[in-house]
């Protein structure tokens, strides 16, 4: 763990908040990832889930559910997110695989290869293999 919190998995590089530069670059990422959930509905809870993977930032969690439903990405209703896009990830399209020494985004595992959303606003990981189907709705 760095100082500020973060854990990092190779030299400086954050496996909670990606190196961006400011929050509107997150809440892209985020959006992005809602936009591309496989899921009919999902909780509340599980939703964050996913934006976690993105930023741990409470503030930017919370204007990314916002914008995800001012823009229409989203319907939230008592608890229940449900997406309203049917793009979902593919993987043999969307996801990259890559070699090296990282962290899951997600459970932290310590990981030899690294799964990574290609999303419009950016890649999104590295997510260990279970991980990856589970950001992505696969997994339950």
């Amino acid at each position: 763990m760095s100082r500020d919190g973060d854990r990092t998995e190779r030299k400086g590089e954050s496996s909670v908040d990606p190196p961006l530069e400011a929050d509107d670059d997150r809440v892209e990422l985020g959006l992005a990832l809602l936009a591309r959930l496989e899921h009919e509905s999902l909780s509340l809870a599980d939703a964050v889930d996913r934006i976690e993977t993105v930023t741990a930032d409470p503030t930017v969690t919370r204007t990314i559910l916002d914008q995800a439903e001012l823009r229409g990405i989203i319907e939230r209703d008592d608890g229940i997110v449900r997406p309203k896009s049917s793009q979902y990830v593919r993987f043999e399209r969307d996801v990259i695989t890559k070699e090296g020494e990282f962290s899951c985004r997600r459970c932290g595992s310590g990981l030899s290869t690294g799964y990574f959303i290609d999303l419009e606003a950016g890649e999104l990981g590295p997510f260990g293999s279970s991980c990856i189907r589970k950001v992505t709705g696969r997994d339950d």
